[in-house]
């Protein structure tokens, strides 16, 4: 087992330091991964627990997204809009994991993708679409017609949630069913949720 030297001690101390990873310093300094073990024991330098080795990968995985800035005036109404539609519509699970805004309202469905993909500058490919309906309506029908208002393909819709439900009820309800707008991004998520928090703050 190769030792490692004191002049390449500060890179095991990015263990740390950085959130490097044992298998990172190991590659780094060409090494077996049992020498960066044993230095940081003779270092007196803690392993990380599981948690902290996953919070340390989620702070390091890189963004989806790419926030715009120097909005215009009409940008920034767009931002405050998005946000205060997540605000009433979003998910509030405490332990949601991605963007999950839900809504029958075409127009409120239009604004949040546009304010998701104007002032979030989210990746396409990582929206998705959930289908809530009501049993007797023309499925097919529907997602047409919301991926044609989102601009979202048929394909990046989940399998729909079909209710039962009488055909009188289901007529009077949600024409279009309603569907949730999904983004598989938690950093956004938190983002969203910072920026709630910061304007609630203010009143």
């Amino acid at each position: 087992m190769a030792n490692i030297d004191n002049k390449n001690l500060q890179v095991v101390c990015d263990y740390y330091l950085k959130g490097l990873s044992a298998k990172e310093i190991s590659s780094k300094l060409g090494v077996s991964i049992d020498s960066v073990y044993y230095s940081l024991r003779k270092n007196n330098i803690q392993r990380r627990t599981a948690k902290e080795n996953n919070d340390t990968r989620f702070e390091n995985k890189q963004a989806s997204f790419e926030v715009k800035k120097n909005l215009s005036v009409k940008e920034k109404k767009l931002f405050i809009a998005g946000i205060m539609l997540y605000w009433a519509e979003g998910s509030k699970w405490s332990g949601e994991k991605i963007v999950d805004f839900a809504n029958s309202d075409s127009e409120m469905v239009k604004i949040f993708l546009m304010f998701l993909r104007k002032i979030c500058g989210i990746s396409e490919s990582k929206l998705r679409i959930y289908l809530y309906c009501y049993e007797g309506q023309d499925i097919d029908k529907l997602i047409s017609h919301w991926s044609k208002l989102t601009g979202i393909s048929k394909e990046k819709f989940s399998k729909p949630y079909i209710k039962k439900s009488s055909k009188s009820i289901a007529k009077n309800k949600m024409l279009n069913g309603l569907v949730h707008i999904r983004y598989g991004d938690k950093k956004l998520l938190n983002l969203i949720r910072s920026w709630i928090k910061e304007i609630s703050s203010e009143f």
